[in-house]
């Protein structure tokens, strides 16, 4: 193993590249106090996803970003991307960088991730946040799936092209990591009931009132994991973190989902 770290503290971060199951995964590290491990979604950055919260977030905690495979400024190797194998790789990052409790915050796929996580390597998280996270195919809207057999790298909303432009070493990844993505969400299987029955750890779920991912969904997930606490809140999906694609002018509501965080994550 290997990690290479660039001091960014006058940034008030560090950033660096971990070697894992043959990635070069980057990560970023701000703050101090308990590891909250922050999981992106499909197509996203650190920065496009969390880039209006972590600096509410660092403030009372040791907050751990990273990009998963091919996104960003992480590389690829030669599988297609899967939930699993996302949250192995999380696992190992984790492991390189001698973190071995954290609490999770997982949004949209980087949700479905962190239910993985929670799965397969359970004696490393301590709560879970599950943001707009998807556990069945009818948990989300028709109309992506009706979408998705046309999706392309043309139609991929502006914001997120131009996210990974700004940060990737090379510019033709984005047509691999938009039809990576595109053909995980296609073959996406439902997470087996008994698996999420399972989950021992606390669980907040926030879903949004317009969010792509149902209200009904939501519910469900909530019923399924004992003991969850459940949140909806106004706006689209990831409005309530200013996720880039539905970021509003004058956006204010990441203050809220934050005290919402800290709320459920200090108790």
């Amino acid at each position: 193993m290997e990690n290479t770290i660039k001091d960014t503290s006058s940034e008030d971060f560090e950033s660096g590249y971990s070697e894992v199951n043959g990635l070069k995964m980057y990560f970023e590290i701000y703050g101090q106090g308990k590891p909250l491990v922050l999981i992106h979604g499909g197509g996203s950055t650190i920065q496009s996803c969390f880039g209006r919260i972590i600096p509410l977030l660092q403030q009372n905690r040791k907050v751990i970003a990273l990009e998963l495979q091919a996104h960003g400024r992480t590389s690829d190797r030669n599988t297609e991307l899967s939930f699993e194998q996302d949250a192995d790789d999380v696992f190992v990052l984790l492991q390189n960088l001698q973190i071995t409790k954290a609490d999770f915050f997982g949004f949209s796929n980087g949700g479905t991730t962190t239910l993985q996580i929670a799965i397969r390597h359970p004696e490393i998280m301590d709560k879970m946040i599950l943001a707009s996270a998807l556990a069945r195919r009818n948990g989300v809207v028709q109309w992506l799936w009706d979408f998705m057999p046309q999706a392309s790298v043309e139609n991929m909303p502006a914001a997120l092209k131009e996210a990974y432009l700004q940060v990737a070493e090379d510019p033709k990844g984005l047509q691999v990591m938009h039809d990576k993505d595109a053909r995980r969400m296609i073959g996406f299987k439902d997470i087996p009931d008994q698996q999420i029955a399972a989950i021992q750890m606390p669980v907040l779920i926030i879903n949004a009132d317009k969010d792509i991912i149902t209200l009904e969904h939501a519910l469900e997930l909530h019923r399924w994991i004992a003991g969850s606490s459940l949140a909806i809140l106004p706006g689209g999906h990831g409005g309530y973190m200013g996720e880039i694609t539905t970021l509003e002018t004058g956006f204010t509501s990441g203050q809220l989902t934050v005290l919402l965080l800290e709320d459920f994550l200090n108790k």
